[in-house]
């Protein structure tokens, strides 16, 4: 069974949210905020599905609310809906015009207001589904090449923006095409998602991905972390697939399963290619296994 949709309920009068959760409240999960300092501060801990936003607030208005979400990335795509007793149009072309998908107006229409949620709610499930097939390598469940890039071209422009050290990681799977000879493309797949559900665990802070670069390799985005930090998380990578004692009867160098890994961790400069710091961590990802694979090396 789906997990309910989560939709935020912001209004400073209770009788108002309690309204809405009668009317809502059985179908999806609901949260409420009674201030707009309080909404924008829910909205990044919980990300809901939907936000109901009430434009007239004392401390911070709906605009203003909505304002502040949209300028944050974390926030900026959440669906919001303004309720209003407003018929001002320029009201309403202002909100729209802010990024607010629809209004609805009080007093409140118990059907209309199911039937607008349900269709804006699976207009939003279609966009993560869609999301997730266009982002997520089906094999292993973790960001395809696409999206790896994606994020590592974003974080590299805040990188140069801010001056922060931004850290690669490319790693490859040792002597991965003995072992799909060995034990088969079906083994081989099954050794790929073991392998990426290792890398992903070994990233703890929630800024840093990992995605599959390419057939056995990976490559993983750690923003403003340090060369220490960095090869703190390369060698613990290595470790947990080592730890992972998939048998490779075929490989040169162990019995079980290993990988090679290249670092880079530079301040990239604001005309610097993404592809520039990616052949960066490939080099030493290159050096890795000339010089005996599963092992480190940090680019110079």
């Amino acid at each position: 069974m789906d997990e309910k949709q989560t939709v935020l309920l912001v209004d400073d009068i209770r009788q108002n949210i309690q309204l809405l959760e009668g009317i809502l409240g059985d179908e999806y999960k609901t949260v409420f905020a009674t201030s707009g300092k309080e909404a924008v501060r829910i909205a990044n801990e919980t990300f809901p599905d939907l936000i109901l936003l009430d434009i007239m607030m004392p401390d911070m208005n709906g605009y203003e609310v909505c304002e502040h979400l949209k300028a944050n990335e974390q926030t900026a795509d959440i669906p919001i809906v303004f309720l209003t007793a407003l018929t001002d149009f320029e009201n309403e072309t202002e909100g729209l015009r802010m990024g607010a998908i629809d209004y609805i107006r009080k007093p409140y229409n118990p059907a209309i207001v199911k039937l607008r949620v349900h269709n804006h709610l699976e207009l939003k499930r279609a966009r993560d589904e869609l999301y997730y097939l266009s982002n997520i390598d089906r094999l292993t469940g973790i960001a395809n090449r696409s999206a790896i890039i994606n994020y590592l071209e974003k974080e590299k422009n805040r990188s140069a923006r801010n001056e922060r050290q931004l850290g690669l990681l490319m790693l490859d799977i040792d002597f991965f095409k003995n072992y799909n000879d060995h034990y088969g493309h079906v083994g081989g797949d099954g050794c790929l998602n073991s392998v990426a559900q290792a890398i992903s665990a070994s990233l703890l802070r929630p800024g840093d991905m990992a995605g599959r670069y390419g057939g056995e390799e990976f490559l993983c985005v750690l923003p403003e972390i340090s060369r220490e930090g960095l090869m703190e998380v390369g060698n613990r990578i290595l470790e947990a697939v080592r730890n992972l004692e998939i048998p490779h009867a075929s490989s040169e160098i162990s019995e079980r399963v290993t990988i090679s890994a290249g670092a880079s961790c530079v301040v990239p400069g604001h005309n610097q290619r993404s592809m520039d710091l990616v052949e960066q961590a490939d080099r030493a990802l290159y050096i890795s296994k000339k010089t005996g694979r599963n092992k480190l090396t940090l680019s110079e």
